[in-house]
């Protein structure tokens, strides 16, 4: 199939996900620069591989977690807010960031490297490393919900509080899902995902710019691009994320794992923020709702559809300024 075919039809892809959506937007907040600046890493080992972090201020932790196929570098304006409130700590997942990356080992599935459980693995040691043992706030968005209600779930009496926004919090299912994303999750699951994430870097080049309403900045675009510069294995972490998405109860080990968190989520009393973004993509009608069930829960509404913290930081960090004193 020619090259330009399929370029098209990736561009009307991406561009029929940000047009679904559209809605009536919630109004904006005072306007206040987004800054494109990095916060400062550090590096630390983590098993058998360097894993970066941000680490600012003193206190109880607050951790601040990623997804697909962001970094850190999403907290970047969040961050600041919560400083005054304990330790806030922002990793770069493995493959990510300035994290490592997993060798690959001849003969081993190369989705293996980056799946759910070893994300977890990694990241559960590098918290321990840390030192993050008790009094945890967790701010967490996409893969990264997964991660830190996981961990909340496995360290429930270690768990402080937990803020939120577009994550995962109940198994899918195709059925549900319009026909944009429905066709980008098949593509990404068949070997056309291998094109259009190794070697045409979608996931950093079409929807990241996609799932923002506002247009981000060249410093912005190559902070994102720059962990996945080199097409190939470099860019895996973000083709084995959207695999790990369970849809209809495949695979079978992320649908067990969303399972037990949706059935913790709606049954556990943490106190909880929940950040509910207009017009939203992951968290939207009846996933909102069920949502919404969850006790101990407080919530705002903010611009964004799916990279909130793009469009919206100040409205998050001020909540975040507001709700944190509360568990001081």
């Amino acid at each position: 199939m020619p090259l330009d075919f399929e370029l098209t039809r990736r561009g009307a892809l991406t561009a029929g996900f940000a047009a679904s959506a559209a809605s009536t937007l919630p109004a904006r907040a005072e306007e206040k620069a987004i800054s494109p600046t990095p916060l400062p890493t550090k590096r630390t080992q983590v098993l058998d591989l360097a894993m970066a972090y941000v680490e600012i201020g003193e206190g109880d932790p607050i951790v601040f977690l990623h997804g697909n196929p962001t970094s850190s570098y999403l907290w970047r304006n969040i961050v600041p807010y919560a400083v005054p409130f304990g330790r806030c700590i922002a990793p770069d997942l493995v493959g990510m960031g300035a994290s490592d990356k997993r060798p690959l080992v001849e003969g081993e599935d190369p989705d293996a490297r980056y799946g759910f459980f070893e994300q977890q693995r990694y990241l559960d040691a590098l918290l321990e490393n840390l030192g993050v043992t008790e009094n945890v706030t967790l701010v967490i968005h996409d893969w990264g919900s997964a991660l830190g209600f996981d961990w909340a779930r496995r360290n429930e009496d270690k768990v402080k509080a937990i803020c939120f926004m577009e994550g995962f919090t109940r198994p899918l299912s195709y059925s549900e899902m319009d026909w944009v994303p429905w066709a980008m999750f098949k593509s990404f699951k068949s070997g056309l995902g291998d094109w259009l994430v190794l070697d045409q870097n979608m996931f950093v080049e079409q929807i990241v710019p996609a799932s923002v309403l506002r247009k981000l900045t060249q410093e912005e675009m190559d902070n994102y691009r720059a962990p996945y510069l080199t097409a190939g294995e470099d860019r895996r972490p973000t083709l084995t994320w959207p695999r790990e998405v369970p849809f209809d109860g495949e695979p079978a080990d992320t649908h067990e794992m969303v399972t037990r968190l949706s059935e913790w989520l709606a049954s556990n009393t943490i106190p909880k923020l929940f950040i509910n973004a207009e017009p939203g993509a992951l968290i939207q009608g009846e996933i909102r709702e069920f949502v919404r069930t969850w006790h101990n829960q407080e919530e705002i509404t903010v611009r964004g559809t799916h990279f909130i913290q793009e469009d919206s930081p100040h409205e998050i960090g001020t909540a975040l300024e507001n709700w944190l004193p509360k568990f001081s």
